[in-house]
């Protein structure tokens, strides 16, 4: 009996391998159970011709079939064999030949039929004659494709799938079939590759079983990317529906799509990452001032193409619900609450606020010469208006809880006294401040300076590109002061090391990176900028340590100080200063309340002002009655207390009460003041007064039945 050398065949791609083999070596798909191909060895087959020193194997026709394992050229299959190949069952639902013993459908996974498919055509049936001619297999699999691509067809509107005409289910999202959608008849023209066909399968094969599970979030590297890879898969989502709807479909979407603004698609964005639980693309559109109470559109929903998951209506917390995504679900309520609760007068008049978010970017001007940095021309300061004292008591206290921010007040205020410590001030002088509630997002130091001055949020960015554009053109005179400050504050505090001029410039790349992304977490070198584009001093009270949430003390804050203007002159500068509030990495405005101008609040000095004009006075020093920090000094203006308190009278209108605390005056005007902030305030106030009748109501009742 002669010796017998077994090959296995390939399920992929029908290759004969040699036994020895793992891998297939035409597609290099791993080996699995499949036919066991045999033949004679060529030293021992009876047919060799001596003349040869291997004769090829030949068929039953006499045509020798070369088999080559290391040859890029598609094999021939023998002769043996060619009853079992041609035996092969065609999938249902992607139309690929599988073995006779597959039970499954090798690409799709799909069950196989117990009887013969209707559609499938004589040669591919059981009962065939008996094949004497060699048959090329791959001829074969490509004229099966053509044939069962030719058969009637209904596209599925979630997964743009084409299904069989007897399916009531899609084949892959499992989507029923609608009731009005009729089979399509392709042209003989739309042949597909079969490849094309079994990547199809495959990444929606992905899609559906990734969607029944709990995805990964992908790793937070860059925002703005993440953003644009979102807008990319949301467009080909909608070029890929359009092309299979008619004409008018079409154009709707495409003038769906021209009207979609930066924040719709944030939206639409955020709105897929609570579908596959990416965090980072609803921090994103959050960090954009988006609503999150914002609902579904019809249009988006459309545009989104997935109606089972988005419906009309929804919202980031509907779809948070709905696929269980518990720690989005805890920061959306968390947000959704806190903008219920507050009421502040940027969000009561829109109309207004975009006003003054296009006449701020309006007037911003460059400096030519030297030191070409940004500045705006117009002097603003923010404050709470004086009519609020004549609502009734509980009016008042609900004005204060929607415009304030109560956590923060009790922590700059009882947890560490930096504001509102002095009863000189906080009484007589009347200069209590009150924090303003603030976004949450990494913007917080720019909306409280925008706060601050004109009562609104850098929701355009306005401020945060303007920061970048003067660290970026002015960067030799900020990092001259800042290296020069950073070599002192080090070996004020014992840590006495030098670094090397490269590292410097790294650590100053990193400053100019933070300033140009939206949300970033922002330093005291953004600060020092900021002074210098708003012209005017910058006070900063904040708490010195940073503690953990068990009240552990984590290090120094180093926020805490005075920045000035230094590198403008003092004649091109006001000495009208604001105050800013910091806690546990957030700022806050903080900001005053009108007054009469009466009662010698000049505290002896005088002022030489009218009576429109509000005079708050802000503490120089700590509750320690040590002077405050002035950031960024060189090497010639840096001396002892004495010397500070000079460069602070420079710079500040500057006194001293009547119990001998230095103070800096922070002036403002009604009438100075821009009338767009003006007209803002009044329509924000209007609310309040409209529910004064409700209130004094309620306390005429509550009198009369202390009377009875």
């Amino acid at each position: 009996m002669t010796e017998q050398r077994v090959k296995w065949a390939c399920e992929y791609c029908t290759y004969e391998n040699w036994p020895s083999s793992i891998k297939c070596t035409m597609c290099r798909a791993l080996r699995l159970r499949g036919p066991i191909i045999t033949e004679e060895p060529y030293k021992n087959s009876p047919d060799r011709d001596p003349n040869l020193e291997w004769d090829p194997p030949r068929t039953e026709s006499g045509r020798s079939l070369l088999i080559c394992p290391d040859s890029s050229a598609r094999p021939r299959v023998r002769s043996s064999s060619i009853v079992e190949i041609a035996n092969k069952w065609s999938c249902q639902m992607c139309t690929y030949l599988n073995w006779p013993r597959a039970i499954r459908c090798t690409q799709c996974l799909c069950q196989r039929p117990r009887t013969s498919s209707p559609t499938e055509s004589p040669q591919t049936s059981g009962c065939r004659p008996a094949v004497h001619s060699p048959l090329d297999t791959c001829e074969e699999y490509n004229d099966r494709n053509r044939l069962n691509t030719h058969q009637q067809h209904w596209t599925c509107t979630a997964c743009t799938y084409q299904n069989w005409a007897g399916t009531k289910k899609c084949g892959l999202c499992d989507l029923p079939k609608p009731n009005n959608q009729e089979a399509i008849e392709l042209p003989e023209s739309a042949d597909p590759s079969p490849l094309i066909i079994e990547q199809d399968v495959a990444r929606w094969r992905g899609i559906c079983s990734g969607s029944q599970g709990q995805r990964r979030s992908p790793p937070m590297a860059k925002r703005e990317d993440h953003v644009k890879m979102d807008f990319q898969r949301i467009e080909l989502a909608a070029g890929a529906v359009s092309k299979e709807e008619q004409e008018v479909d079409f154009k709707k979407l495409k003038q769906i799509r021209n009207r979609m603004k930066k924040t719709d698609w944030l939206f639409l964005s955020a709105c897929a990452g609570v579908v596959e639980g990416d965090l980072a693309a609803v921090e994103a559109y959050k960090s954009s001032g988006g609503d999150i109470a914002r609902q579904l559109t019809a249009d988006e929903v459309q545009l989104l193409n997935r109606s089972s998951a988005f419906d009309v209506g929804f919202t980031l917390v509907h779809l948070a619900i709905r696929f269980k995504r518990q720690d989005m679900l805890a920061i959306l309520l968390t947000e959704v609450n806190q903008q219920a609760a507050k009421c502040i007068p940027s969000m009561v008049c829109p109309e207004l606020t975009e006003q003054i978010r296009r006449e701020i970017a309006a007037s911003l001007h460059q400096r030519k010469g030297d030191f070409p940095c940004y500045f705006l021309p117009d002097l603003v300061t923010f404050t709470l208006p004086a009519d609020i004292e004549d609502l009734p008591p509980a009016v008042q206290e609900k004005l204060f809880d929607d415009v304030l921010d109560r956590d923060v007040q009790k922590e700059l205020e009882e947890e560490s006294p930096v504001i509102n410590w002095s009863l000189e001030l906080g009484t007589r002088l009347d200069s209590r401040l009150y924090a303003l509630w603030n976004r949450t997002a990494g913007d917080c130091l720019l909306d409280s300076v925008l706060q601050a001055t004109w009562g609104i949020y850098d929701k355009d960015s306005v401020l945060r590109k303007t920061l970048h554009d003067s660290l970026h053109d002015c960067s030799h005179w900020f990092y001259t002061r800042w290296k020069e400050w950073e070599s002192w504050y080090s070996q004020s505090f014992g840590l006495h090391f030098s670094l090397r001029e490269e590292q410097w410039q790294e650590d100053w790349a990193f400053i100019l990176s933070l300033a140009s992304q939206p949300g970033a977490s922002l330093e005291q070198t953004h600060i020092f900028v900021l002074a210098h584009i708003l012209r005017r001093p910058i006070i900063v009270y904040g708490v010195k340590y940073y503690k953990s949430f068990r009240g552990e003390t984590l290090g120094y804050t180093r926020f805490q100080g005075v920045y000035l203007p230094l590198l403008w002159e003092q004649s091109f500068c006001w000495k009208s200063p604001i105050a800013l509030g910091y806690t546990r990495g957030h700022f806050s405005a903080l900001v005053a309340m009108e007054n009469d101008g009466y009662d010698n609040r000049g505290a002896g000095a005088n002022l030489n002002t009218d009576d429109d004009v509000t005079v708050t006075f802000l503490p120089l020093v700590d509750s320690e009655r040590k002077l405050l920090h002035i950031h960024f000094l060189s090497a010639h203006e840096l001396g002892n207390e004495e010397q500070q308190e000079k460069l602070l009278r420079e710079w500040l209108d500057c006194c001293v009460t009547e119990g001998g605390m230095l103070v800096a005056m922070q002036k403002s005007s009604r009438r100075r003041n821009h009338p767009l902030v003006t007209q803002m305030v009044e329509k924000w106030l209007d609310r309040y007064r409209q529910i004064r009748p409700c209130a004094s109501l309620s306390d005429g009742e509550e009198d009369d039945e202390e009377d009875e």
